[in-house]
């Protein structure tokens, strides 16, 4: 017969098995256990769905609490500066940013900027993609090219905010021409419907956006692809790129996460780990195909690298297209 010391031995090794069979059952517990994102934007838009997206994905896969709050206004730059204020060396915060931020910093020179913060990961990104009326005379990207070098003013570009991504594709469409950019004329309109609204009613000759903003009119045959600006097709789209069609031209609007300031290299790395852990989770894969958003995943010194010459580009189109605030 067992003793009674055997049997209490027993007994806790079969407690101590049970609780590690369980702890193996939920997955690997997450370094960060509790984490803030703070989106600098309203809700509703691309960086909220980013950020609300990011925070169920970051449960899944292990995190016990995540809260989003929103602070919207100038770009991002407004949120910006409040997280760079209230998150320094805190391991648990993040923020929502991207091309958008980019430009906006550049175009309101902004006194917070993206050297103030610890770069983590990019995350998505989203192509636009050139449309016209299905009316147009325009009927290639080629007819709008022949159009845009003889008179750039005669070609109106409808897109998003002044400074943004859309507006850039524009300026580096202009560059690759040969064409002043000072010539470019563009029509700023507050998203993607509103643009979309205004092509359909032959108010500017060309819109781009997001290829998800124009996708049902395109389908419908109610709006007519020109190219897309992503570097390859984009998967089931029979849409041509800018490059394929001789023209250059490459950009996304991308969306990532960066840390708050003065983290050091273990702080770092374990909010690396756990965004790295979120974007391979079902949740977030499942968001990506739902909105059409590429996975860009790039995080380290390449991310930091490919930040510093996104905005050190970015400058210099903002800059010759004269607007930048005095």
């Amino acid at each position: 017969m067992m003793s009674f010391q055997n049997r209490f031995s027993f007994g806790r090794l079969l407690a101590a098995s049970v609780t590690a069979l369980g702890l193996l059952a939920a997955g690997p517990a997450a370094a960060v256990d509790a984490i803030k994102i703070l989106v600098p934007a309203n809700p509703g838009g691309g960086w909220d769905q980013t950020g609300r997206g990011l925070q169920q994905a970051l449960q899944q896969s292990g995190v016990k609490r995540v809260q989003v709050d929103n602070k919207g206004g100038a770009a991002g730059t407004i949120g910006l500066a409040q997280f760079v204020n209230s998150a320094k060396g805190d391991p648990g915060a993040l923020l929502v940013g991207g091309s958008v931020m980019v430009g906006g910093i550049a175009l309101n020179k902004s006194p917070v900027n993206l050297s103030q913060v610890t770069p983590i990961a990019r995350l998505t990104g989203e192509y636009d993609v050139l449309v016209v009326p299905a009316n147009s005379p325009i009927k290639s990207l080629k007819d709008l090219m022949a159009q845009f070098k003889s008179n750039p003013g005669s070609v109106s570009w409808g897109g998003g905010s002044a400074g943004g991504t859309d507006h850039i594709i524009v300026g580096m469409i202009a560059q690759s021409q040969g064409i002043d950019v000072s010539k470019i004329n563009y029509i700023a309109f507050a998203g993607g419907g509103e643009a979309q609204a205004s092509v359909m009613g032959g108010h500017v000759t060309v819109g781009l956006s997001g290829y998800n903003e124009f996708a049902s009119q395109i389908e419908a045959k109610k709006l007519r692809p020109l190219a897309v600006t992503s570097g390859k097709r984009l998967p089931g789209i029979d849409v041509p790129t800018l490059k394929e069609q001789g023209v250059d031209v490459e950009l996304a609007n991308w969306r990532g996460v960066f840390g708050g300031p003065g983290l050091n290299d273990a702080q770092k790395k374990e909010l690396t780990a756990a965004v790295e852990a979120a974007v391979k989770s079902k949740s977030w894969q499942d968001l990506l195909q739902k909105n059409g958003w590429s996975d860009v995943y790039l995080a380290g010194d390449a991310f930091k690298n490919y930040l510093d010459n996104e905005i050190a580009s970015t400058e210099k189109i903002i800059g010759g297209l004269g607007l930048v605030k005095k």
